[in-house]
């Protein structure tokens, strides 16, 4: 404490040498031991409390890779990770931590993300797939080529983050300082109060034993680093704890679209034939023929014919040209996927799919085959399952205001927003005009910006409090940021938010209600009621109290999203899975219906009879197996059975509708076709059920499946 006087720093401490002193005066012994006992068991409570807070980030820090095995011809030498450079080929053993990022070579490789993302669940990359390092095999062994050096490597990255997590004190833990520097005049007042006005020594004393701040000095900074523990196991990597506390004060989030409310890559959201054809035919053959494209468009193609099962040909004589599309040979056919030239005219069929494509901004790829137009598939790049869920939660955490930033056109950004509900959008920003809108919001409230690419990294280094996808985002936009989420969901953004403000509620509650306590006691002492033993005992229990409440900060609490066992995790998965492979009756469904507007002829009966059978064989029972299986097993987790009836009966509705589709197949073969009189409500019921199917599978995608721990 003299230590301390003489660099100028008089801190509440003080107070409890003023007690200690004051004890001898009047030779109160047991009185001063105990604060002797109270202080020093107030230090260990602290070191605990920290020790435990902190495991998670010290875990990280132990487990960075510090060796690794690569392979020279068929020589493998053990070598330190800072050898590793960019080409270097690695062998990856069971059990070992992958050294560097990279990418996988040979063998199908498993591995344990959990120490980045927080979710135990193993994962399997293929030969060319990204490997991250930090993440454990938990496989066979693999090779991998190195990407990135030991320096410019994720886990890297993170374990830098991770050390400067605690070196700063939070603003909450200044402001306890602050609450501090009114304290001890008002206890030393209060403790010469008492002797001034009864002549007792002993009651000044007494008065000081319960002022002894301990729970000013310790709880707050308690519950700061359980948030940042608390944060780390969720996949949120916070640079320091004046990002927490800043994160708690937010009311202001401004959000980048491409590739952070939406996947960043595009993805098929339409298939449609010519009239006699097949939609799921179409993809087929389009990917078949873009299978081995390095184009994004390509392969979003080939990624949606594997989700649907469709079984991939070996494309001939293929050639691609820049911009314009690929051609070739597919089962013998030639076939071409790509724009068309714009001198082509569109049949009617295919006018209406551009027209489809212009209203809901997404891309077109056109199949020909036998130089004939054979079908067209519609993509874009779709929203997060958890994006809309994730907004739903920050306002309920106490954010007011939610804004688009983003470089796309305004009516692309304008549907997103629309579809999100947010406040505001400025779009076709450069990432200049993104730091002056940053300000601007800064300038009215504590402002939270969240991006993942190079041209996001000024906007998050402008913003209050910078939030960066780490998973796939650049690294300049990491450096830039405060919070990183390890993990390539959105949904850690509301996890980190709701965190933080529990956090502060916790560490403030913990310093004000301590104090409350101790400036109670101080009356009641003033007053002769506690003598300065009983009151040291009391201040004892007053300390234990305050930082067993701020430990509260540990558990993630209500708000943050619920968890879900296994089986269920498993359920949700298989569900998933099925939906990717029941887009194809969606597109047949409308293909259908279209077909019966422009007729009635064999060809469009036929397409509402093939609907007609994968309703049956395919959609229908996966609905049930929805209702009975998935609802329950999800039920607990979302409050009760009352959280999936409006799900229910949307089931209900696309049965009935299904049911009224197979009437009219009756009647028209009772008839031997359709009557005109059919034409009208079939195809009301078909576009109507394909509505309905749409809709519900959103729904289900963002209520529902979003919970799993990977999209």
């Amino acid at each position: 404490m003299l230590k301390a006087l003489r660099q100028g720093r008089a801190g509440v401490d003080l107070i409890a040498v003023l007690a200690l002193v004051g004890t001898l005066a009047v030779r109160e012994y047991l009185a001063g031991a105990l604060i002797a006992l109270m202080l020093a068991t107030g230090r260990w409570l602290d070191t605990a409390a920290e020790r435990r807070a902190a495991r998670d980030l010290r875990s990280l820090l132990e487990r960075a890779p510090r060796s690794a095995r690569r392979r020279t011809g068929s020589d493998v030498r053990l070598i330190s990770v800072a050898e590793v450079t960019v080409g270097d080929v690695l062998v990856v053993g069971p059990g070992d931590a992958v050294p560097v990022d990279g990418r996988v070579m040979n063998g199908k490789a498993v591995l344990d993300e959990a120490v980045l993302t927080g979710e135990s669940r193993p994962v399997e990359r293929a030969p060319g797939d990204p490997v991250r390092n930090g993440v454990v095999n938990v496989g066979g062994a693999f090779d991998m080529r190195a990407t990135a050096t030991e320096q410019d490597s994720t886990y890297a990255g993170i374990v830098q983050l991770a050390r400067e997590a605690g070196a700063e004190s939070a603003p909450v833990v200044r402001l306890a300082d602050r609450y501090a520097a009114w304290f001890l005049p008002l206890s030393v007042g209060v403790a010469g109060a008492a002797w001034l006005v009864s002549g007792s020594m002993v009651r000044a004393v007494a008065v000081l034993v319960v002022a002894t701040p301990c729970p000013l000095l310790l709880a707050a900074p308690v519950a700061v680093v359980s948030g940042l523990s608390q944060a780390a196991r969720r996949g949120v990597i916070v640079r320091e704890g004046a990002g927490l506390e800043n994160l708690g004060r937010a009311r202001t989030v401004l959000l980048d679209k491409t590739g952070t409310l939406t996947a960043g890559r595009p993805r098929v959201v339409e298939v449609t034939a010519a009239p006699g054809g097949q939609a799921s035919e179409v993809l087929r053959l389009a990917a078949s023929l873009d299978r081995f494209s390095p184009h994004v468009l390509a392969r979003a193609l080939t990624e949606e014919a594997e989700r649907r099962g469709l079984q991939l040909s070996e494309p001939e004589a293929v050639t691609e040209e820049p911009g314009v599309g690929a051609g070739g040979l597919v089962d013998g056919r030639p076939a071409a996927v790509g724009r068309l030239p714009g001198t082509v005219p569109l049949p009617a069929w295919a006018a209406a799919v551009a027209d489809r494509a212009a209203l809901e901004g997404a891309t077109l790829s056109w199949l020909t085959l036998d130089g004939t137009l054979a079908g067209a598939v519609l993509l874009r790049d779709p929203l997060r399952h958890d994006a809309a869920r994730t907004l739903r939660r920050l306002r309920a955490a106490g954010i007011e205001r939610l804004v688009m930033l983003t470089g796309d056109r305004a009516e692309s950004a304008g549907e997103v927003a629309a579809v999100l509900g947010l406040d505001d959008v400025h779009a076709e920003q450069t990432p200049a005009d993104k730091v002056a809108a940053v300000r601007a919001e800064c300038g009215r409230a504590v402002t939270v910006m969240v991006g993942d690419g190079v041209n996001d990294a000024p906007a998050l280094a402008a913003a209050d409090i910078g939030v960066a996808m780490g998973a796939r985002g650049s690294g300049a936009s990491c450096e830039a940021a405060d919070v990183v989420l390890t993990t390539d969901r959105v949904d850690r953004l509301a996890d980190a938010v709701v965190i933080a403000v529990r956090t502060r509620r916790i560490a403030v509650q913990s310093a004000l209600g301590g104090m409350a306590m101790s400036v109670t006691a101080m009356v009641v002492a003033a007053c002769g009621l506690i003598p300065p033993t009983a009151g040291a005992l009391l201040q004892e229990g007053i300390d234990v109290a305050v930082i067993l409440n701020a430990l509260r900060a540990l558990r993630p609490g209500s708000a943050v999203r619920p968890l879900i066992d296994p089986a269920t995790e498993q359920l949700i998965q298989r569900f998933a899975a099925e939906h990717d492979v029941l887009r194809g009756v969606l597109d047949t469904v409308r293909d259908a219906a279209d077909q019966l507007g422009r007729g009635s002829s064999p060809g469009a009966l036929c397409a509402v009879r093939e609907a007609h059978r994968l309703l049956s064989e395919r959609l229908l029972p996966h609905e049930y197996a929805e209702e009975h299986q998935l609802y329950p097993a999800l039920a607990p987790a979302l409050g009760g059975p009352e959280a999936t009836t409006t799900m229910s009966r949307a089931h209900t509705e696309i049965e009935r509708l299904a049911r009224r589709i197979a009437t009219h197949l009756r009647l028209a073969e009772e008839a031997g076709s359709l009557r005109p009189g059919q034409l009208d409500d079939l195809r009301a019921s078909l576009y109507g059920l394909h509505t309905v199917l749409c809709l519900h599978f959103l729904q289900e995608e963002e209520s529902y499946f979003s919970l799993a721990s990977d999209e």
